[in-house]
């Protein structure tokens, strides 16, 4: 019982010391029982109570490292502060109403995420969804190239090459040179880990010693020497562009070539395959106050006044497709994301698509997939046959089964790519797209953004996309993977239960 000298000879120390160490040992373990489970899912707090009690050693210095899903006091307040000025300023905006004609279970999802994540649904959108990997950084540089203003740019991970980003990079630095205010946030762990950022960072260096107006951040910085420590695993993981507030970017792909600047990728033919949007409308509004939060969240600069926002004509646009703006992450308590898909997923009576690289779900998400199915909902989930990531890949895994035996029909996408697309429909007249995956990271862990839209055009073009995906697939069948081998059952069961270290 004695965890922390046990191997090491116990009996050999004088008493007084082993009374010391047992009272110790006994008050951690009264504790953690206390501490653990608050404001936790059952699961997540069992987990660590187990790491802890059994790998003490590693689990309570992991726990006190990592054992906070939640920002800093600063940044949930300045959040808040930005969603209450937000309300403020809509508070006469009220769509969902009209929805509720439409729907009145999707005008009750709309005042769900407004309630939620600030944003009003709002009509007047024109949504051009883009495939092709390089097609993206291709209308990227064009339009940052048409800027006038400003340009807002912020990925999860940027890179540095020739053909992909460096395009982008140019682009963003022919604005600043021709006047335009060029704000660039990345991530600082998601871009530190890939090759050549010693190289990307003096480029940003040197363009903003050159442009003042060439201005970058990166977000949640690991810094502990300038007390800007932040939890390593609490990650902006949103992917925004906006240029003069008039049209934006967002969905699943980072700002890096397909490969990820990593050999082994190259060597083995293995791609990312992403959907992005191209918005004009009232969205653009969203998006641009969403990378403002993370501007103020980052610099301390309001950026307010700055922003090319038009309220009063976002109220007046009519047409094209209804559109809600959902952020989510640890500066929203309620984990948005989540709530908005498990309420959507209740109202499916026809079919449900998933797309998503990672499909690791929670009690309620995965009980809100089965009941579909159960009701006799053509449930359809695809995933990547191998995912970029060892121990996501067997926690994703170790739910297939439960998936197949409800009735859910699961498609997995060839090998070497990675699926890395992320959207889902339900029935045929509602979609969501964006950066967050179907994982217990992106629902508690990483700051992401997803759209909402409603517009039976644009979900039909979308299912055209999904049938393209799944027209390359395989269709995993329950007996064939009722038949995997047991060390394959084992490493799945394994990191199902460190998927929810939390």
């Amino acid at each position: 019982m004695l965890w922390p000298l046990s191997g090491l000879g116990i009996d050999a120390l004088p008493i007084w010391i082993v009374i010391i160490v047992v009272v110790i040992e006994i008050g951690i373990r009264v504790a953690v029982i206390g501490i653990i489970p608050d404001k936790r899912r059952p699961n997540t707090a069992m987990a660590w109570l187990l790491a802890i009690f059994f790998m003490p050693l590693i689990a309570l210095p992991l726990f006190l490292l990592i054992g906070r899903n939640k920002l800093s006091a600063r940044r949930q307040q300045r959040q808040g502060a930005i969603n209450k000025a937000l309300l403020e300023a809509t508070s006469h905006m009220d769509l969902s109403d009209q929805l509720r004609d439409y729907d009145e279970q999707l005008g009750a999802t709309a005042a769900l995420n407004r309630n939620l994540g600030a944003f009003p649904i709002q009509e007047g959108n024109h949504i051009t969804l883009i495939s092709g990997y390089q097609e993206f950084f291709i209308r990227l540089a064009a339009e940052i190239d048409s800027a006038q203003e400003y340009v807002h740019v912020m990925f999860y991970i940027v890179g540095e090459d020739p053909e992909y980003a460096g395009p982008v990079l140019d682009a963003m630095e022919r604005a600043a040179a021709r006047g335009v205010t060029v704000r660039f946030l990345f991530d600082h762990l998601g871009t530190m880990r890939v090759r050549g950022y010693g190289r990307l960072r003096r480029r940003l260096k040197e363009a903003s010693q050159t442009w003042p107006q060439f201005q970058w951040r990166r977000m949640l910085p690991i810094r502990p020497l300038r007390r800007r420590f932040s939890r390593l695993d609490l990650r902006n993981h949103r992917k925004i562009v906006v240029v003069d507030s008039r049209l934006a970017f967002t969905g699943s792909a980072n700002l890096i070539e397909p490969h990820y600047q990593r050999p082994a990728a190259q060597r083995m033919g293995r791609r990312w395959v992403e959907i992005n949007a191209k918005v004009t409308g009232p969205v653009v509004t969203g998006l641009d106050i969403v990378f403002a939060s993370d501007w103020y969240a980052e610099t301390g600069e309001n950026l307010g006044e700055k922003l090319l926002v038009d309220l009063k004509a976002d109220e007046e646009s009519g047409g094209g497709s209804l559109v809600q703006i959902v952020p989510s992450g640890p500066g929203f308590p309620e984990e948005n994301n989540l709530r908005l898909f498990n309420d959507l997923i209740y109202q499916a009576t026809h079919r449900l698509i998933i797309c998503t690289p990672y499909l690791v779900p929670d009690d309620s998400l995965l009980y809100a997939v089965t009941n579909a199915a159960h009701r006799d909902v053509d449930v359809v989930v695809l995933v990547t046959r191998k995912a970029d990531q060892f121990t996501v890949q067997h926690a994703q895994q170790s739910y297939y089964q439960a998936l197949l035996e409800a009735g859910v029909r699961i498609f997995r996408y060839p090998e070497p790519y990675v699926l890395h697309s992320k959207f889902m429909i339900v029935d045929y007249d509602v979609a969501v797209l964006g950066s967050s995956n179907m994982d217990m990271r992106s629902f508690s862990l990483n700051l992401e953004v997803t759209m909402m839209l409603v517009d039976d055009a644009k979900v039909a073009e979308l299912n055209e996309i999904f049938e393209q995906y799944r027209s390359i697939s395989h269709e995993l069948e329950l007996e064939e993977w009722a038949s995997r081998p047991w060390r394959t059952r084992y490493l799945d069961n394994v990191f199902r239960l460190t998927s929810a270290l939390q």
